[in-house]
């Protein structure tokens, strides 16, 4: 066995995600590792370069959502950057399918050729996602709307919750400051058509406290949202 894979299976093992060992998994994610670290030295995909620090991370702090996530969801990933979390939830949930979106082109071709090589059930689109939230294909078309470090949440709130379809979920992945943004949030939740349904908290060993808000989508949001990017950052609901 690879050194990879033993750090893999140690870390994976102590923040009590073992069941993410089994099969090939770690198989995929070496060669999810090799491929960033390659790309890495001719694109900026990630800050993170160390590969205990990759693990922990990124391959690590993306999983922490995978056991919410319904059988068989159609999920979409807001602001996926270099696939996180959209790669290794696609690794280890091959019954849900993902959309990949972000508005910077060159790091979605990225996550475009790891999908292919490794036979993952990702999309990925290329749109600003107050854009793409108003297509009919994508508006109120997914189970699932995730996304992690892209915004604060009474930013990300208007552009994420109009892609979820009602009794759907947004989650957001957040670090420590998660209930001072609930805080400022939580009125523009509501007008957008969701209320909270639960808040996890995580200790991710040397990258600390993280929590994912999860919110239900109990009605339509109504069509005039979301608005343009300048007016939601200038004006959050």
């Amino acid at each position: 066995m690879s050194l990879f894979k033993d750090e893999l299976k140690e870390i994976f093992c102590s923040l009590e995600l073992s069941e993410y060992t089994l099969g090939d998994i770690p198989d995929k994610f070496e060669a999810l590792f090799d491929m960033l670290t390659e790309t890495g030295k001719v694109m900026n995909l990630t800050a993170l370069t160390e590969q205990r620090d990759v693990i922990i991370g990124h391959f690590a702090d993306s999983l922490t959502v995978a056991s919410l996530i319904p059988s068989g969801a159609k999920v979409i990933d807001v602001g996926c950057g270099g696939g996180f979390p959209t790669l290794p939830l696609a690794i280890v949930r091959p019954d849900i399918s993902i959309v990949a979106l972000d508005s910077t082109a060159k790091k979605l071709t990225f996550v475009d050729d790891v999908a292919r090589k490794l036979s993952l059930s990702v999309k990925t689109l290329a749109m600003r996602a107050e854009d793409a939230s108003r297509l009919p294909e994508y508006r109120e078309g997914f189970d699932v709307c995730v996304s992690r470090a892209v915004a604060r949440l009474n930013i990300l709130d208007e552009i994420c919750i109009p892609f979820v379809k009602k009794d759907g979920l947004f989650i957001a992945m957040k670090g420590s400051d998660a209930d001072t943004e609930y805080r400022e949030a939580e009125k523009g939740i509501s007008v957008l058509g969701a209320s909270l349904d639960t808040f996890h908290r995580i200790t991710l060993s040397d990258f600390g406290a993280r929590a994912l808000i999860v919110f239900n989508k109990d009605r339509e949001t109504p069509q005039k949202y979301p608005r343009a990017y300048a007016k939601i950052k200038k004006s959050p609901l």
